[in-house]
């Protein structure tokens, strides 16, 4: 059920961020669940190959190179969603690092009603 809720809850944060941010275009709400279920898909499977190939420049990078790995998910999710376009690399890194801080706070609210 929480897993759910979850998924539920990536696909408000990305309804929200394509309404504010130009490049990101997403049709409807089922295609924003079809999103986030794809980018969790992506992210338990391709992402830690991506990880494993790039460590190197990962470690020189002090990490940050890991924002370039969660772009490339988030342009792999665009390529596999019909309805939801991403327009290029930058727009999709800036999309990964909102949806990120997006779904932390959300998460977070989560957890506090929770308790």
């Amino acid at each position: 059920m929480k897993i759910f809720l979850k998924l539920l809850l990536t696909a408000l944060a990305v309804i929200i961020l394509a309404n504010f941010l130009p490049g990101i275009t997403v049709d409807n709400y089922l295609t924003a669940v079809w999103v986030a279920l794809t980018i969790s898909i992506l992210n338990m499977f391709v992402r830690p190959l991506l990880v494993i190939f790039t460590l190197p420049v990962t470690i020189l990078t002090l990490g940050l190179f890991l924002f370039v790995i969660n772009a490339i998910i988030i342009l792999l999710a665009g390529k596999l969603v019909t309805g939801f376009m991403v327009t290029g690399f930058f727009t999709a890194m800036v999309f990964s690092v909102l949806l990120s801080i997006f779904r932390s706070l959300l998460f977070r609210l989560l957890k506090e009603e929770d308790n």
